[in-house]
């Protein structure tokens, strides 16, 4: 082994070889595991972000050794089930990523683990279900249907039993269900001349997301007006369907490689014509910037969608300096506490959003780096509902503490539960819940 203390270079990833045979056996794994949990005692700079930290050096520690080789290999997936696959240690702790030799990579290494769990065992009704989030919104927003399934999710004795029954926790507030879907309802767009910049297409693709599709079309909405104040003609993808990343965080790589085939040939096309394809979901954006090109290596057009996505707010600051983007704002925003997304920070393009709320003049943001708790569907299973909480209190006291207006994440199921989280512990604030696309929206006085 190298003694070599860390890294001078950036962490890269390798492809994932999801395909092999060795993948998914479990001595192999279980040896990694063995190898990687080892390294991680010896540092325990991680302790600090997920539960499946503590969770290890818990392990560790109460050991007769105390140390790796003294815990049982069954008690490893305790820590497999506590990886949400956030990447924030990846990305921003471990000092033994590659291209150090000790080749860290532990997100992916969760990741394997789920995938042979999954092959092994399958997984429980819940997590299907969940992680269906096509099919629940198809069913969920059918007109009648989504005024009973919203006031289900907002009954006290309703949600207990879905509590008993599924495993789905009572107290985590729910996202409400939308019949106006985002793609269904999405205006053409005006056919204004395509203006190139050196950074940017004059044109926009947009993947709608399942969430903005069947939850809140209004942020879908809101980044239509922003294309259409700066004169940015945009199209709806023809087709589409949920990016995969529930699917990839259960370790279903068929159902991932299933969805990659449905949006991949749309959004390959659309690459192709010289679109910018943007998302409104950080995760969304980051499975095809990221995940997808390292589960599918050899995939041209795997690679020409990745080329081609862009954080929104990353597309409009580079809009800006390619001198095509308005800054004609009307209306101030006051006091904004700003979540950055795990999903946000791992894809290397800085702060952007908190660069464009600043344009605005008479508009202070506070930003707060740091992990909110919710992380896709773990946040809402019972079982770990009170750590996801425990994960995010540090959110909710700093975002708080800023007496803000406006409560705002690029990531919408997080700003909803960084306010429940306000709420309940107590914080005293005034703040609304706003997406910052929906802010930049009303910052322009767009209707």
């Amino acid at each position: 082994m190298s003694t070599r203390e860390g890294n001078l270079e950036a962490p890269t990833r390798h492809a994932i070889d999801w395909r092999s045979a060795d993948f998914y056996s479990e001595e192999s794994l279980l040896k990694e595991m063995e190898r990687v949990f080892d390294i991680c005692h010896g540092c325990r700079r991680c302790v600090s972000l997920c539960h499946s930290f503590p969770t290890l050096f818990d392990l560790v520690d109460e050991s007769k050794t105390m140390e790796v080789d003294g815990v049982a290999k069954s008690d490893y997936w305790k820590v497999v089930d506590q990886c949400y696959l956030c990447d924030v240690c990846y990305m921003t702790k471990c000092p033994y990523t590659p291209p150090h030799p000790w080749n860290l990579d532990f997100p992916h290494l969760m990741l394997r683990a789920k995938a042979v769990k999954f092959r092994q065992e399958g997984a429980r009704f819940r997590d299907r279900l969940l992680t269906s989030t096509d099919r629940l919104g198809k069913l969920a927003t059918i007109p009648v249907v989504v005024q009973a399934v919203n006031k289900v999710n907002t009954m006290p004795a309703a949600r207990k039993l879905m509590d008993k029954v599924l495993g789905v926790a009572a107290a985590p507030q729910l996202p409400p269900y939308d019949s106006r879907r985002f793609r269904k309802t999405a205006k053409a767009s005006i056919s204004w001349p395509v203006k190139n910049g050196a950074r940017t297409p004059g044109k926009v693709a947009i993947f709608a997301t399942c969430y903005v599709n069947y939850n809140e079309p209004g942020i879908g909405h809101d980044l239509v007006r922003i294309l259409e104040h700066n004169e940015i003609p945009y199209c709806i993808a023809e087709k589409e369907a949920c990016c995969g990343m529930p699917k990839l965080e259960l370790g279903d790589f068929e159902s991932v490689e299933r969805l990659k085939n449905v949006n991949i040939p749309a959004l390959a096309a659309l690459a192709r014509d010289g679109h910018a394809i943007l998302t409104s979901v950080p995760s969304c954006t980051l499975m095809f910037k990221q995940e997808l090109p390292l589960l599918f290596p050899g995939d041209d057009d795997v690679k020409a969608v990745a080329d081609a996505m862009f954080d929104p707010f990353e597309y409009l600051v580079l809009r800006d300096k390619d001198g095509l983007l308005k800054k004609d704002f009307k209306h101030p925003l006051g006091r904004i506490a700003y979540h950055i997304p795990c999903h946000s920070r791992v894809q290397n393009v800085g702060q952007k959003t908190r660069e464009v709320l600043e344009w605005v003049p008479d508009t202070t943001v506070t930003t707060v780096e740091r992990c909110a708790g919710h992380d896709g569907t773990y946040g809402v299973k019972s079982e770990f509902f009170a750590t996801s909480m425990k994960i995010g209190k540090p959110v909710f006291r700093q975002m708080a503490q800023a007496e803000p207006d406006y409560v705002s994440s690029d990531c919408p199921i997080a700003g909803r539960r960084i306010l429940q989280g306000m709420d309940e512990s107590g914080e005293a604030h005034h703040a609304r819940k706003q997406h910052p696309l929906t802010l930049v929206r009303m910052a322009y006085g767009l209707d």
